[in-house]
């Protein structure tokens, strides 16, 4: 542990082995009474994105119309099947990311786009407000190639929105989803009434709306 810093990304060779039994989920989602594990409803899609802390993160999207199930997990990195001890040792690889089952009759990929860069500052690199770590790094893990677009298109749309405002770079990496290992039991959910409804939120945006839908100007 000498000389490593929880900000650096760990390597495949330095990564924590990991286990091979996953962690058990739970049947039902404690807000909207939906199965947190495949097989979801028939006609929902997935999205799955990372932007600091799961929980206040989790949170945002249950709280969206359209969204049918949610669920937090680690995503991102080397280790398989890992705990949040590990994932929050630096030494895993993962972020803590939300996947998000949404009925795309009511909710659009795009709207869920927006949720995601309003509730964060995308431009923190491997922090998220006072929680520091490779954990609370920005990213969005697209699971088809219309999503990789949108979320490019978005991205390229907001970073002149946080430019204008004085922000710098967005730092959110825009990756093909890899395996979404599912949290401890004692995180799903966590801000919910019946757990911990005055629980910490490190969450916080930039109060700058992005402009999802619309087409960036030039220049």
């Amino acid at each position: 542990m000498f000389g490593f810093a929880k900000t650096e990304m760990i390597t495949p060779d330095k990564a924590l082995p990991g286990r091979e039994e996953p962690l058990p989920v739970p049947p039902r989602h404690e807000v909207l009474d939906a199965p947190l594990a495949p097989p979801y409803p028939e006609g929902t899609e997935i999205a799955e994105f990372a932007l600091g802390c799961f929980w206040g993160a989790e949170r945002k999207f249950w709280q969206t119309p359209g969204v049918v199930s949610t669920s937090v997990g680690y995503q991102g990195g080397y280790t398989p099947n890992p705990t949040y001890e590990e994932v929050c040792s630096g030494r895993t690889g993962h972020t803590e990311a939300v996947r998000v089952v949404y009925d795309p009759a009511k909710v659009t990929y795009e709207d869920l786009l927006r949720v995601f860069w309003e509730a964060h500052d995308p431009t923190q690199g491997m922090r998220q407000g006072n929680d520091v770590g490779s954990q609370y790094r920005s990213a969005i893990f697209y699971r088809t190639e219309a999503q990789k677009a949108q979320a490019e298109a978005s991205r390229d749309a907001y970073q002149k929105v946080l430019e204008k405002a004085g922000y710098g770079k967005i730092t959110t990496e825009i990756t093909q989803a890899p395996e979404f290992y599912f949290a401890e039991d004692y995180h799903q959910q966590y801000l919910s009434d019946n757990k911990n409804p005055g629980g910490y939120c490190g969450l916080g945006g930039t109060g700058l709306s992005c402009p999802i839908g619309v087409a960036p100007a030039d220049g």
